[in-house]
């Protein structure tokens, strides 16, 4: 299973349907009813924790990779500029917490770093949903910093 795994970070590379190229891969790991969980996005039947308005964490599908059926975006992540100029409206984006533990995301020369989100943090995620298919979308900001390690950064909330 963990080569599985290795392999299909290895060969992720893809284009979402605003053009921007994802060429590194994220995971996550977070503890869902007891149970610790790594995954990464190249696996299709990767879900994610959703924090419900009760309190209550549900999992959704992790966005939709090219392969999969739907008609919803492909990729795992939401560009928060695209959700503000009105490119998610399609999809009835709705704002949602994702509580994870750590995240993994790969630097521009494609090595991996994992990094741990304190107490009382979340990533921020929209769920987007044509008729009964409904996938989670972590979003994403540039970062701010000219030089940065990275091309994309989860929105990370308090």
């Amino acid at each position: 299973m963990r080569e599985r795994y290795l392999i299909a970070i290895a060969i992720c590379a893809f284009t979402c349907t605003d053009g921007w190229a994802q060429t590194m891969c994220g995971g996550v790991y977070y503890t869902h009813k007891n149970r610790d969980i790594r995954l990464y996005f190249p696996n299709p039947r990767a879900m994610l924790p959703v924090r419900m308005k009760d309190g209550e964490v549900c999992l959704l599908p992790w966005g939709r990779r090219s392969d999969q059926p739907g008609k919803l975006p492909r990729g795992g992540w939401a560009r928060l500029a695209a959700v503000y100029s009105g490119s998610w409206d399609r999809w009835f984006p709705v704002p949602v917490k994702i509580p994870v533990k750590s995240f993994m995301e790969r630097d521009i020369e494609g090595h991996s770093h994992w990094y741990d989100l304190t107490r009382g943090k979340w990533l921020q995620g929209l769920v987007a949903r044509d008729g009964y298919e409904q996938r989670v979308y972590v979003v994403v900001v540039e970062p701010e910093m000219e030089d940065a390690a990275h091309e994309r950064w989860p929105r990370i909330m308090s």
